[in-house]
C-alpha cells in the first residue's frame, strides 16, 4: 500500500471557499493524481475506469480553460451550464463532474474493501 504515499496532490487538502465552493483547479490536480494509483492497482482490471475517469477529467478541464476565472470553482461551471441549458447535454461539463463523482466513490470503496482484508480484486470490485 506504500504506493499511496506518492499521492502529492489530496482531495483533503483543497479548502473550500466559503460562498464559491470547490476550486477547479485543485480539483482536478487531485482527481489526476489518482490516475497512476489506478495503473498501480491493476494496469488491465483497471484500465476502463482509467479511460472514464481521464476522459471525465479531461472534459472538466476543457470548460475550466476556457475561462479560468469565471470557472474558478465546480459550482460555478455547473450553474453556468444549468443557467445557458446544457448542463445535461452529452459531454457537458456538468455530466462529467457526475461520472467522475461516481468514479471517485466506486474506487473509494474498492478500496475500502481492500483495507478491510479482501484479498480477491473480483470480489472488492
Amino acid at each position: 500500500q506504500s504506493f499511496l504515499l506518492v499521492v502529492d496532490t489530496r482531495f483533503s487538502d483543497i479548502e473550500l471557499r466559503e460562498e464559491e465552493g470547490i476550486p477547479t483547479e485543485e480539483f482536478l490536480e487531485s482527481c489526476y493524481a489518482i490516475v497512476p494509483v489506478l495503473d498501480k492497482l491493476g494496469p488491465t482490471v483497471f484500465a476502463p475506469v482509467k479511460m472514464d475517469f481521464v476522459g471525465n477529467i479531461k472534459k472538466i478541464n476543457q470548460k475550466f480553460i476556457t475561462n479560468k476565472e469565471e470557472f474558478d470553482t465546480l459550482q460555478k461551471i455547473v450553474l453556468h451550464e444549468v443557467n445557458a441549458g446544457v448542463a445535461q447535454v452529452r459531454n457537458s461539463a456538468t455530466e462529467a463532474l457526475l461520472w467522475l463523482k461516481r468514479g471517485l466513490k466506486f474506487l473509494k470503496g474498492f478500496l475500502m474493501e481492500v483495507k478491510n482484508g479482501e484479498k480477491n480484486i473480483q470480489t472488492a470490485l
